[in-house]
């Protein structure tokens, strides 16, 4: 039981950290990028990884480590792969900016010059995803009230 509690407690605070931390960075994108500004980008891209870190390590084992319903019961729910579809679409969005986001903080260590051109498009991924990740909320809702 305390197992389950504190998987569930991580999960849910996963919530709070990623979602916070992705709609943070996009609004961090949208301001002067200049060394302040990229340090607040980088930090809440990190708390962004932290949570998608925290998401799966706990929804794996709370799906498929026998903490929670059967693994049979996840794997025949529609709302479960709907679930871990728009997981995988935030996953495959995010592709692209983790990469850019990568090589922008090795230029900046090297003390070269950063291109944030990108940071619009970014930015406006990180909202997409936001979108995404409130979608998810009412999906596990639906799905935790047997719908």
């Amino acid at each position: 039981m305390t197992t389950r509690l504190l998987l569930a407690s991580l999960h849910l605070l996963a919530l709070g950290i990623g979602l916070g931390a992705v709609f943070a960075r996009a609004r961090a994108l949208r301001e002067p990028l200049g060394d302040s500004g990229l340090s607040r980008v980088f930090f809440t891209d990190n708390l962004w990884a932290l949570a998608a870190v925290l998401w799966l390590t706990t929804g794996l084992v709370r799906a498929f480590g026998g903490f929670e319903k059967d693994t049979a019961y996840y794997l025949a729910t529609p709302l479960f792969h709907l679930k871990i579809t728009l997981f995988l679409v935030v996953f495959l969005l995010e592709l692209w900016p983790m990469v850019t986001l990568v090589r922008w903080r090795r230029r900046r260590r090297r003390g070269e010059p950063v291109d944030t051109a990108a940071a619009e498009t970014i930015a406006r991924i990180s909202y997409v995803q936001t979108a995404i990740v409130v979608g998810m909320v009412f999906v596990a809702s639906a799905m935790a009230r047997g719908v």
